[in-house]
């Protein structure tokens, strides 16, 4: 039987699902973060761990689990995902040295204020449904720069459930022999939205890293991305799925600079 040549093509490992609630009680009015967390590691130095089986170069799983925990007690930005998550990729690129790659990705779930006695409680919280601000970011070290970063940065709104009576219609679609969709001046339109958006960032310095994405308003674009979703959502005349959600995408562009590309999914 003829050799046939195998190799290592790409690899990350890392850790899965860590799950960090952080409460910030710094006013007598309590915050609450819960995140699960995904941290993956990856390097040639690695190849030898699948090849040989050797786990000299292995971070252990734990310990990268470890490490989120410890980064978000003393960090002042577990409340904006993006710093946090870059933070993270960071520490592991700085820390391990064979490291070439540290793709980190943050999900963070929605808690909402309970209304007691008609005022928002100070310390009481239900989960307001399943719908969640995500980000994903890889941040590599640059080819023959010390120090150097490149930096690939999305974040997202998923699972946000929407549903209007009205001002929905579908009309002057193909019809053929497989054809039994009515068409309708008016119809119910429900669908669950999931809208991610890439950053334009450019190649940085590991120690200007924070600083320099610290610039961009995350917060504020992730809550005007939502509130364009909602507002196009409610507002449009709809002539179909495809032409409601490419005005949403087009808001959003044309609202923020560090926007590179934003792509929504409305199954419907």
């Amino acid at each position: 039987m003829a050799s046939v040549n195998v190799y290592l093509d790409k690899q990350e490992y890392g850790k899965d699902r860590v799950r960090l609630l952080k409460v910030h009680k710094d006013t007598k009015v309590h915050r609450v973060d819960d995140l699960t967390i995904r941290c993956l590691l990856s390097g040639s130095s690695f190849t030898t761990s699948y090849t040989e089986a050797s786990n000299k170069a292995v971070v252990a799983t734990d310990s990268i689990k470890n490490t989120c925990y410890v980064l978000a007690k003393s960090s002042k930005n577990v409340d904006t995902l993006e710093l946090f998550a870059a933070e993270l990729a960071n520490h592991f690129l700085d820390t391990y040295r064979w490291v070439e790659g540290a793709h980190v990705t943050i999900i963070r779930h929605r808690w909402a204020r309970m209304i007691i006695d008609g005022k928002p409680h100070t310390h009481s919280f239900w989960r307001d449904g399943d719908e969640t601000r995500q980000t994903d970011i890889l941040i590599k070290r640059g080819p023959n720069c010390k120090g150097r970063r490149t930096v690939e940065l999305k974040s997202a709104i998923a699972g946000l459930l929407v549903l209007k009576t009205t001002g929905s219609s579908f009309e002057d679609f193909v019809r053929d022999e497989y054809t039994t969709l009515p068409e309708t001046k008016d119809r119910i339109l429900s669908t669950c939205v999931d809208s991610t958006w890439d950053f334009n960032v450019p190649a940085v310095d590991s120690v200007n890293l924070i600083a320099t994405l610290s610039q961009i308003p995350f917060n504020n674009i992730y809550d005007s991305v939502r509130d364009v979703t909602c507002e196009t959502f409610a507002k449009d005349e709809s002539a179909s799925v495809q032409a409601t959600l490419y005005k949403m995408a087009a808001q959003s562009i044309q609202n923020w600079k560090w926007l590179e590309r934003v792509s929504y999914a409305l199954p419907n």
